[in-house]
């Protein structure tokens, strides 16, 4: 007959409750070693669900600590000083990367003809456009300039600032033009909207190629059941 006393002489019961937890914490593929260390992840609801109070995710560690840098300084001016110039650029410091689109040289140029003196802003990135050939002295504060951007800037006399500097200069936003990128100009929103082939939709469909010999078959032709 088996005893269900637990036996004093055995070592489990003669350790002390420490010494029997630092023993699973060393020793591999336990359980319980996984649950102490955190090893066991939690089920979420739904797949892709985020726990809540979890930071998001942003692969621009460089953007993102810029960011983080001068939250700090907007979220002061945004209270000392209730400019909504520095509102805007306080939310827009928050966005996701699609949220801030870069800009090129060619679009900002195009923007800021006729407005000498003052300083563009955009939270975002200024990359180069070789279709542009003369650059005019400009003053441009940006979240990042691409290396021939800045180059092309800083040749023509221009100014490449960064938002602390803006900070300084036009705390308000006084003699200011506040500027973004094209949110929608990303090759994925042309497959966005109404399903490709219902009437006047212009949605770009997911094909491997557009000619003869894809997705030329039923639904495509009359001869093949139905076109639409």
């Amino acid at each position: 007959m088996v005893s269900l006393e637990p036996d004093p002489f055995s070592p489990l019961f003669s350790w002390s409750p420490i010494l029997l937890l630092l023993s699973l914490w060393t020793c591999p593929g336990s359980d319980l070693v996984d649950v102490l260390r955190g090893r066991v992840s939690i089920s979420l609801p739904a797949v892709g669900a985020r726990r809540p109070g979890a930071p998001l995710p942003d692969p621009t560690i460089f953007i993102s600590s810029l960011c983080c840098c001068f939250d700090q300084l907007y979220r002061f001016l945004v209270r000392r000083t209730g400019s909504k110039f520095n509102a805007v650029i306080l939310r827009r410091l928050f966005m996701s990367k699609t949220n801030r689109p870069p800009i090129s040289l060619k679009r900002l140029i195009t923007f800021m003809q006729g407005k000498d003196g003052k300083i563009a802003v955009i939270v975002g990135t200024v990359t180069d456009d070789k279709r542009v050939y003369e650059v005019p002295a400009m003053k441009v504060t940006a979240l990042r300039f691409t290396e021939t951007a800045r180059a092309r800037i800083l040749k023509a006399g221009g100014e490449c600032l960064t938002f602390d500097q803006l900070a300084l200069r036009a705390p308000l936003g006084q003699n200011t033009v506040l500027l973004r990128g094209p949110k929608n100009a990303r090759e994925a929103v042309k497959h966005f909207g109404k399903a490709p082939g219902v009437p006047h939709s212009h949605t770009k469909p997911y094909v491997r190629s557009k000619g003869r010999k894809f997705e030329k078959a039923r639904g495509r032709r009359n001869s093949r059941g139905f076109r639409v």
